[in-house]
């Protein structure tokens, strides 16, 4: 049996430090990876997120609405199906694939929800109508 130096128990340390701290990196990606139940819509992708709650409040003297959109179509891919509205005009969102949330008026801003993202457009218009998004 070869005679134990300080090299090699050094090495060998060096070798189970680096395994632990590969283990607590890949536990946070596999949970990462797990399932997600969210909404009963989610059974198309394993991962998806819950869809936000419905909201309807005046916010700086400014209606804003979000709710689940019906019907598809390029909502359904951008917006993870969901509608936002400021003053009765949709206001285009976008969900990242870190779950936050963009529009059209404060795209370079990312916020957790779409009712932020309703906010964060009435704070950018600073009294301004939003106008109509033309969807291509």
């Amino acid at each position: 049996m070869p005679e134990l130096s300080r090299r090699r128990v050094l090495g060998a340390a060096a070798a189970l430090a680096a395994a632990a701290g590969t283990q607590a990196v890949a536990a946070p990606a596999a949970t990462a990876d797990a399932p997600h139940h969210g909404s009963p819509d989610s059974s198309h992708s394993p991962a998806a997120p819950a869809a936000p709650a419905p909201f309807d409040e005046v916010y700086k003297g400014r209606r804003i609405q979000g709710r689940p959109a019906g019907g598809g179509g390029h909502h359904q891919h951008h917006g993870g199906g969901y509608a936002v509205f400021v003053d009765g005009v949709e206001l285009h969102v976008m969900q990242n694939a870190d779950g936050t949330w963009i529009s059209v008026v404060s795209h370079y801003d990312p916020v957790p929800t779409p009712r932020a993202a309703a906010r964060a457009a009435v704070d950018e218009l600073q009294g301004a109508r939003l106008l109509p998004f033309p969807a291509n």
